[in-house]
C-alpha cells in the first residue's frame, strides 16, 4: 500500500491490520520482553494517530512506528534501569531509519504464542492478540466471556512465558512438527469461533489472513497440512453467504442455495487440497477433501456420499476422535439410512457436545421416534449458547 495516498487516520488503520504482527515480533526480539514491547507499540500507533494529523505522513511510516516504539521501550527500560546496551541503539529521527532489510519474525511469535506451556484458551487468545492485532474487548466478544476476564488470560499468558523463560524462537526441527500442530490447531480454532458465530465474518477472516502470513515462513517440507488448513477455511468459508437467511438463522446445507456460495475461494481452495493430498495424507488434507467433494457437487442429492465416508474412515485412521466418528456416522445416514449411523454413534462420550445431541435427534425423528428426538433436541438445546443454532434447534422442536 502506498500511504501518502491516504488519510492519517487511514495510514495508521492499515498499518496496523497489516503489519502489527511482524512490527510486533521484531520489537520482542530488539527488546526482549513480549509485554514490554507490546505496550510500547501501542503507544507507538496511539502517537500516530495524534502526529501524523498535524505534521503529515513520515516517508516511511513503518519505520516510524517501529523506531517510536522501540524508543519508548528503551525508555522504559531506562527506567526500570535494566538492559542499559539497548540505549545505544536508540534513533532519535525514526524517519531516518531503514526497516527494507529487518528480519520476519512472526514465524518465532507464533511458536511463542502456541507453546504447549500455555492453556489452548491462552493460546488462542494470545495469537489474536499479537498476531492479529485484536484489541481485549474484541477477543472478548469473540469467545463471550468478559472483558476483565480475557484481559486476565492475557496477562498471565504473558507473565507465564516471562516466569518460565519460554524462549523466543523457532523450534528445533525435531520439536517443530508438535509445535507446528498446536499453531494450526490455534488457528483452525480462531476459525471456527467466527465460523459457527455466523455475525462474526471477521474472526474468520483473521484466521484465513494468518495462515497466508504462515504459509511463507515454514520450510517446504512443512507446508502440506498449513496449505491444507487454507484449503479447508476457503471451502468452508465460502459457504457462508448460503448459511443463513435475512434474520440471521441457520440453513442447513441441504437446503442452501449454492450459488450463493463464494466461487473465487472455491476455485483458490480446490488445486491447494490436491496439491497437500499429493504430499502428506494428513487431518487438514483428509478434511479438506471432504469439504471438496461438498463444493464440486451441483446439489445435495448429487454429493458423493459414499466417498465422503471413505474420507472420514481415513480421518478416523490419522485422527481418531469422537467428533470425527460423528461426522462419519452423519455422512453414513446418508448412504445407509438412519440405524446403523445411531449405533455408531451408540457409546460415544460426547454428551456435553451440543452437535452430537442434535445429530442423534436429527437421526431419531428419522426413525420415528419424536419423544427420544425432542429428548436429543432438548439436551441440544440445553448445551447451546449460540443464538443462531438455539433457534435452529428450536425450530426442531416445534416441528416435532
Amino acid at each position: 500500500m502506498v500511504y501518502s495516498e491516504v488519510q492519517p487516520d487511514a495510514a495508521v488503520a492499515e498499518l496496523h491490520r497489516t503489519e502489527w504482527a511482524k512490527l510486533l515480533s521484531t520489537l520482542i526480539r530488539q527488546l526482549g520482553d513480549f509485554e514490554l514491547a507490546e505496550d510500547a507499540l501501542q503507544e507507538a500507533f496511539a502517537a500516530a494517530v495524534s502526529q501524523w494529523r498535524l505534521g503529515g505522513l513520515p516517508a516511511s511510516p513503518r519505520a516510524w512506528v517501529l523506531v517510536t516504539a522501540r524508543n519508548k521501550g528503551i525508555d522504559a527500560i531506562r527506567r526500570r534501569e535494566k538492559l542499559r546496551q539497548l540505549l545505544d541503539t536508540e534513533n532519535p529521527n525514526p524517519a531516518d531509519e531503514d526497516v527494507s532489510d529487518i528480519p520476519d519474525d512472526r514465524l518465532q511469535l507464533l511458536c511463542t504464542c502456541c507453546h504447549p506451556a500455555l492453556s489452548v484458551e491462552a493460546q488462542v487468545a494470545l495469537t489474536l492478540r499479537s498476531m492479529g492485532g485484536l484489541s481485549t474487548p474484541q477477543i472478548a466478544r469473540a469467545f463471550l466471556v468478559p472483558e476483565t476476564t480475557m484481559a486476565q488470560r492475557l496477562v498471565r499468558a504473558k507473565s507465564k512465558i516471562r516466569d518460565a523463560g519460554i524462549p523466543y524462537k523457532v523450534p528445533d526441527q525435531a520439536d517443530m512438527p508438535d509445535r507446528l500442530d498446536a499453531i494450526l490447531a490455534t488457528l483452525y480454532l480462531v476459525f471456527n469461533q467466527g465460523y459457527s458465530d455466523t455475525s462474526d465474518a471477521d474472526l474468520s477472516a483473521e484466521a484465513i489472513r494468518l495462515v497466508r502470513q504462515l504459509i511463507p515462513l515454514l520450510e517446504p517440507e512443512s507446508t502440506p497440512e498449513p496449505i491444507a488448513l487454507l484449503a479447508l477455511m476457503l471451502l468452508q468459508n465460502s459457504r457462508r453467504p448460503a448459511r443463513t437467511d435475512s434474520v440471521g438463522d441457520l440453513i442447513v446445507l441441504k437446503d442452501q442455495k449454492r450459488s450463493l456460495w463464494n466461487l473465487a475461494e472455491i476455485e483458490e481452495a480446490l488445486p491447494l487440497v490436491e496439491s497437500s493430498l499429493s504430499r502428506q495424507v494428513g487431518p487438514f488434507a483428509v478434511q479438506a477433501a471432504i469439504a471438496a467433494l461438498h463444493c464440486r457437487a451441483a446439489s445435495f442429492e448429487e454429493t458423493d456420499w459414499e466417498q465422503i465416508v471413505t474420507l472420514y474412515e481415513v480421518l478416523e485412521q490419522v485422527q481418531p476422535t469422537p467428533i470425527v466418528t460423528l461426522n462419519r456416522a452423519a455422512a453414513m445416514s446418508m448412504v445407509h439410512g438412519p440405524e446403523p449411523a445411531l449405533k455408531l454413534l451408540d457409546g460415544l462420550e460426547l454428551d456435553e457436545y451440543p452437535l452430537y445431541h442434535s445429530a442423534r435427534g436429527e437421526l431419531l425423528a428419522q426413525t420415528g421416534e419424536p419423544e427420544a428426538a425432542r429428548a436429543a433436541y432438548q439436551r441440544a438445546l440445553d448445551l447451546t449458547v449460540n443464538l443462531a443454532e438455539r433457534r435452529f434447534i428450536l425450530t426442531k422442536l416445534k416441528d416435532l
